[in-house]
């Protein structure tokens, strides 16, 4: 699939600006004016969790059943009310039930392509809602993840569709600016791993072209190392892994590789020597280097060599 124009033009970020600008908010121009599903209402989402017709019990009796629903018009409408959990404080109800029904079903092929189009929408729609307790937009990117793998095991997206979503990835990625990852009482937010996540399954999507893996590859840049921020919850890991995928087809030859490599090691404007702020983004560097260094050394795509002598050579630079 050739990616349209619209994305080397309105979307791809500059490769030399990394990891520096976290969080920042870009020109309207991302959307493109793409208006492919309309904006949800507010009272969207604040629909029930549980959802109509169940209660605790009954999603807690479901999970240990597999989430295998027999009537086919149930399981598409428990499929496409199921996604309110995903906003719940409650871990159990958003990891446990609602994200783990979402992936089984999709993965074992058991929902239509209508219904896989409505939680495209829904959960696209959901990036957008109100942040609230931090849940929501996590979760609903981890589960967009597994509506771009059914796609990319089985295509279902239309080529706009696909170009959609990529672009609705990647804007609400780079603008994420909450960081939280575990609590022992409320479980997972982490949304730079969710959104990473997103970005892995598109970049493993042949119908992605070189210029879509750019955009993820830049994308990525801009969450390793956000101002301020250490990551401790294995984000680097995550972040490495879409970079890794678009290494391995072709996104940027050896030269292009250095370049967007080596901007890493320049520490951000401003910033002490030494201070807190200087040390999280050493740390949040090398330790992403450090990953692409190890899964290229070691791993066993030649493809991915390509990127080798700029991480070389970017390790070395470091301070």
């Amino acid at each position: 699939m050739a990616i349209r124009r619209l994305i080397a033009g309105s979307l791809a970020l500059a490769f030399g600006a990394c990891a520096q600008g976290a969080g920042q908010e870009l020109p309207d121009t991302m959307s493109g004016g793409w208006m492919l599903y309309p904006p949800m209402s507010a009272e969207a989402f604040t629909a029930l969790c549980p959802p109509v017709g169940w209660n605790r019990d009954g999603l807690i009796a479901a999970k240990a059943a597999k989430f295998e629903i027999a009537d086919d018009a149930k399981r598409q409408a428990f499929a496409k009310s199921i996604t309110a959990c995903l906003a719940s404080p409650d871990p159990e109800l958003r990891d446990g039930i609602a994200y783990e029904a979402l992936t089984h079903m999709l993965r074992a092929k058991q929902l239509s392509d209508e219904t896989k189009r409505a939680l495209l929408a829904d959960l696209t729609a959901r990036l957008d809602a109100p942040a609230g307790a931090g849940f929501e937009q996590p979760f609903a990117a981890l589960a967009l993840s597994e509506v771009a793998r059914a796609d990319r095991v089985e295509a279902f997206l239309s080529e706009d569709e696909l170009v959609k979503l990529l672009v609705d990835g990647q804007h609400w990625f780079i603008n994420v600016s909450d960081y939280r990852g575990f609590d022992e009482r409320e479980g997972w937010r982490h949304g730079v791993a969710h959104g990473a996540d997103l970005l892995m399954q598109l970049s493993l999507n042949p119908r992605i072209d070189a210029e879509g893996l750019q955009v993820i590859v830049s994308a990525i840049g801009v969450q390793v190392a956000p101002k301020g921020h250490a990551y401790v919850f294995g984000e680097s890991e995550r972040l490495a892994r879409p970079v890794l995928f678009a290494a391995s087809r072709g996104a940027l030859d050896s030269a292009k590789w250095s370049e967007w490599l080596m901007a890493m090691t320049k520490a951000p404007e401003g910033v002490a020597p030494q201070g807190a702020e200087w040390l999280a983004w050493r740390h949040n560097v090398t330790a992403f280097l450090q990953t692409l260094y190890v899964n290229v050394k070691l791993g066993g795509d030649v493809a991915d060599d390509v990127m080798l002598p700029g991480l070389e050579a970017a390790l070395k630079a470091m301070p």
